[in-house]
């Protein structure tokens, strides 16, 4: 009698020390990954020390970016050099204009083009690229087509007929980028959902009465997550390099505002006159953006690739 009892409390221990073992979602095991990625980590860190830089870096400046020092100015090379005492931390550009001020301006510039470009053709390109690859046949077609007609002209030249027709602004430079940069992405969405569409939890799905749009948000929209988000974060890179190529031809965004591309140029331009300063600060917080994006795009692929999980 003894016995069985001692034996039932132990059961009994047994069960209440028992711990569940919980699963871990795709989601977790793609976060944890990424974390682990020491390169993808410093990038995300370098990245945010230049979003802070361009949010609290007006705080202790003591030009504007449109302001000339007109004390300064007719001497560039003496006195326009970086100096904290003067206030001008990275000199004066060629017009006598804080060069500090001006970097801050064309950073943010350059992270809102990349940002809402890549948006764009996120938004857009997902959904054409969707709405081929999932309704198929003569539309699927058709779509193609034209996507492929657009593709076989050089994008640089539509960028450029876009802002030379409808004008030099902030606006027209993120439709114009939007308008060149989903072509690609929706050739890598269609072809993913040409995939995802004979599953069998498509099928399951349509044999259960669920109707096409369901089918399109609930299984073919998240199963596409992984691909999306890391093409966009490699497109932000790119986008901010067409925009700067843009700005440096002198058809980019016109003044008072600037980019990185546009501050590059100019400081090209005066190299011949010693002011190399002009130059380096721009091209420093332009390179280091697109290296640390690169980074992070790899990190994220790395972290989303299926054959790691």
């Amino acid at each position: 009698m003894f016995g069985k009892s001692e034996r039932a409390e132990e059961l009994a221990a047994d069960i209440t020390d028992f711990t569940a073992v919980r699963g871990r979602s795709l989601w977790r095991d793609a976060m944890d990954r990424f974390l682990r990625n020491k390169a993808a980590m410093a990038s995300v860190f370098v990245l945010g020390l230049i979003v802070l830089f361009v949010i609290f870096g007006p705080l202790v400046a003591q030009w504007s970016n449109e302001e000339i020092d007109w004390n300064r100015m007719g001497d560039i090379r003496g006195q326009g050099m970086p100096s904290v005492e003067t206030g001008h931390y990275f000199g004066l550009d060629d017009l006598g204009r804080d060069l500090y001020s001006r970097v801050i301006q064309a950073t943010r510039t350059s992270l809102l083009v990349g940002l809402i470009g890549a948006a764009m053709a996120l938004l857009v390109g997902t959904a054409y690229g969707v709405i081929a690859g999932f309704y198929g046949g003569r539309l699927d077609s058709v779509m193609m087509r034209f996507v492929d007609i657009l593709l076989a002209i050089p994008l640089t030249l539509v960028l450029i007929l876009i802002l030379v027709i409808a004008g030099r602004s902030f606006t027209t430079l993120f439709i114009a980028l939007g308008a060149v940069s989903w072509l690609t992405m929706s050739r890598i969405v269609r072809g993913q959902t040409l995939t995802l569409k004979t599953r069998e939890f498509i099928e399951a799905a349509r044999a259960g009465g669920v109707s096409e749009g369901k089918i399109i948000f609930r299984h073919i929209l998240p199963n596409l997550m992984g691909v999306v988000i890391v093409y966009a974060s490699l497109l932000v890179p790119e986008m901010i390099l067409a925009e700067s190529f843009i700005s440096f031809l002198g058809l980019g965004i016109s003044e008072p505002m600037t980019s990185l591309g546009r501050l590059i140029a100019e400081g090209a331009g005066t190299m011949a006159y010693g002011t190399l300063w002009q130059l380096l600060f721009p091209l420093f917080f332009y390179v280091t953006i697109i290296i640390t994006m690169f980074f992070i795009g790899d990190g994220l692929r790395d972290a989303l690739d299926p054959k790691d999980r």
